[in-house]
C-alpha cells in the first residue's frame, strides 16, 4: 500500500507535541512551554524532523492573528478606553527607560548610538503572543492585572511603526514617503474603526441571522472578518495581528455571533502550537552552550530589567504592588516582534551577524523560560502573602 513518505515524520511531530505537552501540564505549566521545547526537539540540531523553517513561521503567523482575533471577542472595548493612562504612559515610559538603561551599558561597552537604541527598542516589546497564552490558560484576561498588560501589549505593537522607522534611518536606509503615508493613514483608519466600535457598543453584521444555523458558512464568514481585516492593515504596513484584534472586537460587539468561538476553535489551537514551535526552533543550542555564560546574564538581565521596569511605572499608576509586580513578570520577556526588528537592524547594518544571533537567542530563550519566571514570581508573592487581584 502506498504511504506518503511525510506520512511517518508528521506522526512523530504530532507526537512529540502531544507528549511534551501532556507532561509539562501535569506539571500544572501552560501548554506554550511544551510547544516550545517541540520546536527545540524537532529542529534541525536535535531530531531535524522540520526542515522547512520559512514555511513553518508563516503558518505560525496565522497562528497569532487567530490569537489576536480571538482576544478581541473577548476584550472590553469601553474598559480599554478606560484604561488609557496604562497603555499610554505605562508604554512610552516603558520604552524610554528601557533605552536608558541600554544607554548606560552602552556607555561601557562603546556602542554607536544606533546600536543602543535598538538594543532599547528590542528589550521594551513584550510577547503578546505567550502573555495572552498565559492569561488564557490561567482564566486571567479579564483580571485588572490581564486587562492592564493587554493595554500596554496592544500599544507596543502599535509603536514598532516608528520603531522600524528610527532603524531604517540610523542604518542610513531612506523611508519611502509613500509607505509612511500609508501607515499614518491606516493607523488612523484602525483608531477611528475602534472608536466606531466603542460608540456603537453593540452592532448588527449582515446575513448573520442566515449564518446563525449554517456552522460551515460560519466558519468562512469569521474567517473571513479576520484575516481580511488582517490584510487590510497589512496592506498599510501594519501589523496583521493588529486588524484582526479589531476584527474581534467588531464579532464580539455583534451578540448574535457566539458561534465563532466554537466553530474556529480548533484552528486557533493547531496555528498558536505551530507558532510557538517555530519558535523553539530559532533556538541554537550550539551558540548557547558557546556562550552560555554571557547569554544566562543577558537573559536574566531583561527579566529582571523589564520586570521593575514595568512593575514600577504601574505602581505609579495605580495597581497595587501585588498587581504591579505579577503584571511586570508576565511583561519580562522580550516578544516576537523582536525578531521582526533584530531583521531590519541586521538589514540596515545597524549590528552585525553575530550580535543577531546573540539577539535571537535571547529573545528565543526569555520566551522559553517566561512561563516559569511567571510561575516563581506567582509563587514568592503568594508566600510572601501579597494578594494579587481576580477580578
Amino acid at each position: 500500500m502506498h504511504m506518503d513518505p511525510a506520512l511517518p515524520s508528521l506522526v512523530i511531530v504530532l507526537l512529540v507535541i502531544f507528549l511534551l505537552g501532556l507532561t509539562l501540564r501535569l506539571f500544572n505549566q501552560p501548554h506554550v512551554v511544551g510547544y516550545l521545547l517541540a520546536g527545540v526537539c524537532l529542529g534541525p540540531e536535535l531530531l531535524g524532523l522540520i526542515s522547512d523553517k520559512e514555511l513553518l513561521e508563516r503558518l505560525g503567523a496565522f497562528g497569532v492573528v487567530l490569537l489576536l482575533f480571538f482576544v478581541g471577542m473577548e476584550v472590553s472595548p469601553q474598559r480599554l478606553v478606560d484604561n488609557w493612562r496604562v497603555a499610554l504612559i505605562g508604554t512610552f515610559a516603558q520604552i524610554l527607560i528601557s533605552i536608558g538603561v541600554i544607554w548606560l551599558l552602552a556607555k561601557g561597552f562603546d556602542w554607536p548610538m544606533g546600536r543602543t537604541l535598538l538594543f532599547g527598542f528590542v528589550i521594551s516589546l513584550s510577547s503578546t503572543a505567550v502573555v495572552l497564552k498565559m492569561l488564557q490558560d490561567w482564566g486571567e484576561l479579564d483580571t485588572k492585572v490581564g486587562q492592564n498588560a493587554l493595554s500596554i501589549l496592544l500599544t507596543q505593537d502599535l509603536a514598532i511603526i516608528p520603531m522600524l522607522i528610527v532603524v531604517n534611518l540610523l542604518g542610513g536606509k531612506e523611508v519611502e514617503t509613500t509607505e509612511l503615508t500609508m501607515q499614518l493613514f491606516g493607523g488612523t483608519a484602525m483608531i477611528a474603526l475602534f472608536a466606531w466600535i466603542v460608540y456603537q457598543g453593540e452592532i448588527r453584521l449582515p446575513l448573520s441571522r442566515w449564518l446563525k444555523n449554517d456552522h460551515e458558512l460560519q466558519v468562512f464568514a469569521a474567517m473571513i472578518v479576520c484575516l481580511g481585516l488582517g490584510m487590510l492593515t497589512g496592506l498599510f504596513s501594519l501589523s496583521t495581528a493588529l486588524g484582526a484584534f479589531i476584527g474581534g472586537m467588531i464579532i464580539g460587539a455583534a451578540k448574535e455571533t457566539q458561534w465563532v468561538h466554537h466553530s474556529l476553535e480548533p484552528f486557533r489551537v493547531i496555528f498558536v502550537a505551530l507558532f510557538f514551535v517555530s519558535v523553539g526552533m530559532l533556538v541554537d543550542i550550539s551558540l548557547i552552550l558557546q556562550n552560555w555564560l554571557q547569554i544566562s546574564l543577558l537573559v536574566l538581565a531583561v527579566f529582571v530589567t523589564n520586570m521593575a521596569i514595568n512593575a514600577i511605572i504601574l505602581r505609579i499608576l495605580g495597581s497595587s504592588w501585588g498587581d504591579s509586580i505579577y503584571a511586570g513578570a508576565l511583561l519580562a520577556q522580550i516578544g516576537e516582534f523582536a525578531f521582526v526588528l533584530a531583521a531590519v537592524g541586521l538589514h540596515a547594518e545597524v549590528i552585525v551577524e553575530t550580535a543577531y544571533q546573540l539577539i535571537i537567542a535571547v529573545i528565543s530563550l526569555t520566551l522559553l523560560l517566561s512561563p516559569a519566571w511567571v510561575a516563581i514570581t506567582k509563587y514568592i508573592l503568594a508566600r510572601n502573602g501579597i494578594e494579587i487581584s481576580r477580578s
